[in-house]
């Protein structure tokens, strides 16, 4: 890799040229991304694609005018001091602030770079062309902000509001619910059966460990290999999943925790046991609140179906326990 100091005028503009180019890919890929979640916010980024396509046409004749037509091959990648990019764009169904939050990074990026070139340049009509390019740059935010305010219309940004809130619950709740229902209801029964068979805290602790992380494991890989995301739009699978089974992970250990309580205390069955049994009352109210405010459930039918069913499965838990 060259430092940037080291490079060239031909080789400043060869990277510009390349840069231009990319980011004017990334923005129409974004573009069609967006269109059927987002299709007003896709025309900000179809207009962006443009612009970038332009100063690469600027650039591209300034270089035939100073170094002819053959470009060297060398991109940002190439030099030292360019921000390494994570190939966002490569990923379906992206979030609508994930996309603007990374055009902001790139619009940045290619400001800064302008600067320094400009500065480091000598040719007079280079230095003036890299400064113009520097400014438009740092003007693209406000050129979205305009393009925003002009495409995106009260009753098309309300619309959108609903799309990304419907894609919050797909992407993030509905995986971290179904793991958090799973995660505090399926470890019951095993765990208050281990309680209830033994009396011995540090035992029952393991069982509902052991249950908790493996019922984790489980839920976060079958939700990642349900569904790529391609078709339903709910996003990365591995991101899924990774939620799934990090809340199935948390459910499990709410009511697992207590049995930490040491043995050698008075009492130590019966302190853990109340302090469990309390944190699955409010681990099952919780779920239902979660149910009725994000899966449209009515309050009481949640109730129902999740409370009702996690004291019938404690219930069992603690029948066979102590049988």
């Amino acid at each position: 890799m060259k430092n940037f100091a080291d490079l060239t005028e031909r080789e400043i503009l060869a990277v510009a040229i390349a840069s231009e180019e990319e980011d004017s890919r990334i923005y129409m890929t974004f573009a069609e991304d967006l269109t059927e979640r987002y299709p007003e916010s896709a025309k900000i980024f179809e207009e962006m694609a443009e612009e970038e396509k332009h100063h690469r046409h600027l650039l591209l004749e300034m270089y035939e005018q100073r170094f002819g037509t053959n470009l060297p091959p060398i991109r940002r990648e190439d030099v030292k001091g360019f921000l390494r990019r994570r190939p966002i764009w490569l990923t379906k169904n992206l979030p609508l602030d994930a996309v603007r939050k990374e055009a902001e990074t790139m619009e940045f990026e290619a400001a800064r770079f302008y600067d320094k070139a400009a500065a480091q340049a000598q040719d007079v009509h280079v230095r003036k062309l890299l400064g113009d390019l520097a400014e438009m740059e740092r003007g693209h935010e406000n050129r979205a902000v305009k393009l925003t305010d002009t495409i995106l219309s009260p009753d098309v940004r309300a619309e959108e509001d609903r799309t990304s809130h419907r894609m919050f619950v797909l992407q993030y709740v509905q995986p971290g619910l179904a793991g958090l229902m799973d995660g505090s209801v399926s470890t019951l029964a095993p765990l208050f059966a281990a309680a209830f068979a033994t009396h011995h805290n540090w035992q029952t602790f393991l069982v509902g460990l052991a249950a908790s992380i493996g019922a984790g494991i489980s839920m976060g890989f079958a939700e990642a290999l349900s569904d790529d995301g391609s078709m339903t739009g709910r996003g990365s699978p591995w991101l899924r999943g990774g939620i799934c089974g990090l809340m199935t992970t948390l459910g499990g250990l709410g009511h697992t925790v207590p049995y930490l309580v040491p043995d050698s205390w008075a009492n130590a069955f019966w302190i853990a046991t109340a302090i469990a049994g309390l944190v699955v009352f409010v681990e099952l109210w919780v779920i239902a609140y979660i149910r009725a405010r994000y899966m449209d459930t009515p309050f009481l039918q949640a109730v129902f179906q999740i409370v009702l069913g996690g004291a019938i499965v404690l219930a069992v838990g603690i029948l066979i326990g102590g049988a």
